[in-house]
């Protein structure tokens, strides 16, 4: 069994989805159904934006949407995965690749996603490496002000988010009780943690309009690590993920114990790939970002029809 995943913000780079636009018709067709609800050309944003440009959060959520479901797309896997999960943004990847929404339906939430991120109160978040857990819980719960372990990526790397102020101290204190790296994030706002509550009810409204589909496949979700098999919902559970934990780690172990044995990445890089090696040594990984790596995702998985 295997399950297709997406990438979230920090995997986008210049030149993302190229080679898939130009190699396949059904990528082709995702980047121009995009296109088509924004009226932007996201191939061109994609394309030939600079890194700071696809920095910007706006920018590089909707090209990472684009580009994780063109490669899906690419590889003709519609229905057949046998779960499905994406990391922050790219939960809504998977959900549109679940069937609960169409490519434009779940391009016009990602692009108000990505506009209300960008205009959320001041914050900012920072990766903590080689403490567990609970001891960093402990920390953000000595801090004076709102931080929060934002991410749970893997063993030996959590996020934390907040405000500068607490997300400063949270770091001085982990370092402190024993972390072996704390690495600024260079990011607008404190997303994942209570600061982003205004914005999430914002996008509640969004998610609450738009047209639900019925839903074909098993979605692992953000907020509770646990299988959704309906669309009903997904407008509640995409608004707690603004202001909630990612729980990406207890999510691979989730799909894990229910029997994913290989975990294919779409769109950029292999930054889900390198956590699963964290997570789990047995389970196997994949990632599809251009033509070559479709092709030996083909050979490698068998039965896929291009």
């Amino acid at each position: 069994m295997f399950a297709a995943v997406f990438p979230g913000q920090g995997s986008q780079k210049p030149g993302m989805g190229h080679s898939l636009y130009e190699n396949f018709d059904a990528a082709k067709q995702v980047f121009d159904e995009v296109s088509g609800a924004l009226q932007i050309d996201v191939a061109k944003l994609c394309f030939e934006s600079s890194e700071d440009e696809l920095r910007q959060t706006q920018n590089a959520q909707i090209a990472l949407y684009t580009c994780g479901l063109a490669a899906y797309r690419a590889l003709a896997m519609e229905g057949y995965a046998d779960a499905l999960a994406g990391h922050s943004v790219g939960e809504y990847a998977a959900v549109v690749a679940s069937g609960a929404l169409t490519v434009r339906e779940g391009a016009r939430l990602v692009w108000r996603r990505g506009e209300l991120m960008k205009n959320a109160p001041s914050g900012t978040m920072a990766a903590v490496l080689g403490l567990d857990a609970l001891i960093l819980e402990d920390v953000c719960r000595r801090v004076d002000g709102e931080v929060v372990i934002a991410n749970d990526n893997c063993p030996g790397q959590l996020v934390i988010s907040g405000s500068h102020e607490a997300v400063a101290a949270a770091s001085e204190k982990a370092s402190a009780a024993g972390a072996k790296r704390v690495l600024p994030l260079n990011v607008s706002g404190a997303f994942h943690s209570p600061l982003m509550v205004d914005a999430a009810r914002e996008m509640g409204a969004a998610l609450n309009d738009a047209a639900w589909q019925p839903q074909a496949k098993p979605v692992y979700a953000n907020v509770t690590a646990g299988a959704v098999e309906g669309s009903a919902s997904w407008a509640g559970l995409l608004e707690r993920q603004l202001s909630s934990s990612v729980r990406w780690t207890e999510t691979i172990q989730a799909m894990i114990a229910n029997g994913i044995t290989t975990f294919v990445e779409f769109g950029s890089g292999e930054v889900l790939t390198g956590l699963l090696k964290r997570i789990d040594k047995e389970a196997t990984g994949l990632a599809v970002t251009d033509a070559s790596t479709v092709n030996e995702a083909k050979l490698q998985l068998g039965g896929v029809n291009a």
